[in-house]
């Protein structure tokens, strides 16, 4: 008979779990989303392990109440998990889940089964599968080595990969500030930020306390850059992000929010080096125009018309580069962009 005393906590910790599940995939419980799904999940699992117990105890049960009991707690966990998988999984990995459960879960029911009609055979069939698993082991741990050289060479492309798909737009930076964890204090500065699509955000922890850049409005599926523990970073790159505003915020400390506004690429500032620029005289141009007033954000862009090389270097002939910017040489023709970012005077020449 089944044991209702290991059935009904059993059941009360299912029900939780699946509970939290459909709140924290609902979008309702958001703050803590993804501790919310490990509680919850494991709430679950144990629960289930609490049922099974109780279902099983004494052998496969003939009441009514537990048949009904199980096919409740099946239907409610197949009918969300179908509904996860179609609506909600972006995994590549599910079916391997999958089969993996199947392969634990219907050798364990085969085995309760024979125990029961047959308990006399169990031994046997245990150690016949015993020498199975180890010899699974062993062959994987052999194949893994065996292949280690195609292991080195498949890392050393994927690392190639990432390196040629890093953002290479104008880098816009905003802090975390120190102390933002409090709630009132400042927290992201720029606290709206405006951005030209098509370059690279840059967000720098400088506070002691972990936290995150999530997009509000869902959760994180427009961006969300998982914890940044102090002094790290996390880019995103804007070239994929449509024109418009996106509120974010901290999901560890939800009253951090910000507004991130990425705007259409603007044409470039033109500034000419003109013909005869290398020659020097009072009153000659060099550049044109000599000087320009222009936002944060915006890319300059300079054209050599002139016969020599030049360059567009910040800094000044006194002192030297700064390290600004830096055109390198510039023949007939060539241009050179580059984006401010950053508020203020640059000197170049």
């Amino acid at each position: 008979m089944s044991n209702w005393d290991l059935m009904m906590p059993g059941m009360g910790l299912t029900g939780i779990g699946l509970a939290g599940l459909i709140l924290s995939y609902a979008g309702i419980a958001h703050t803590f989303i993804d501790g919310m799904h490990a509680l919850t999940g494991l709430t679950m699992f144990v629960g289930l392990i609490f049922l099974s117990v109780g279902i099983l105890d004494g052998g496969i049960s003939t009441s009514k109440r537990a048949k009904i009991t199980t096919l409740i707690i099946v239907t409610i966990a197949l009918g969300f998990g179908i509904y996860a998988l179609i609506t909600m999984n972006t995994s590549d990995f599910t079916l391997t889940v999958v089969l993996i459960l199947l392969a634990v879960a219907l050798p364990a029911l085969a085995i309760g089964y024979i125990a029961m009609k047959k308990p006399g055979s169990i031994k046997p069939i245990g150690l016949v599968l015993g020498l199975a698993v180890a010899s699974a082991m062993v062959i994987w741990v052999t194949a893994g080595s065996m292949n280690s050289n195609d292991v080195e060479i498949v890392e050393e492309i994927i690392d190639e990969k990432a390196v040629e798909g890093l953002a290479v737009g104008p880098i816009f930076s905003i802090e975390i500030l120190k102390d933002s964890a409090q709630e009132g204090n400042p927290d992201y500065s720029p606290d709206r930020a405006i951005v030209t699509q098509g370059h690279t955000i840059e967000w720098i922890n400088e506070d002691a306390a972990p936290h995150t850049v999530t997009s509000s409005v869902d959760y994180g599926e427009t961006f969300d850059s998982s914890l940044i523990s102090a002094g790290e970073t996390f880019t995103l790159d804007t070239t994929e992000l449509e024109i418009g505003e996106y509120e974010y915020l901290c999901i560890v400390h939800p009253w951090m929010t910000s507004t991130l506004v990425i705007e259409a690429p603007k044409e470039a500032t033109k500034i000419i080096i003109p013909e005869g620029a290398a020659i020097p005289e009072d009153g000659k141009i060099f550049y044109n125009p000599e000087a320009i007033n222009i936002s944060t954000g915006t890319t300059v862009e300079w054209i050599n018309e002139d016969a020599a090389m030049h360059t567009a270097t910040s800094g000044s002939p006194a002192s030297g580069a700064d390290g600004v910017f830096d055109s390198g040489i510039l023949n007939i023709d060539d241009t050179y962009q580059f984006t401010f970012a950053d508020v203020g005077n640059y000197d170049y020449y």
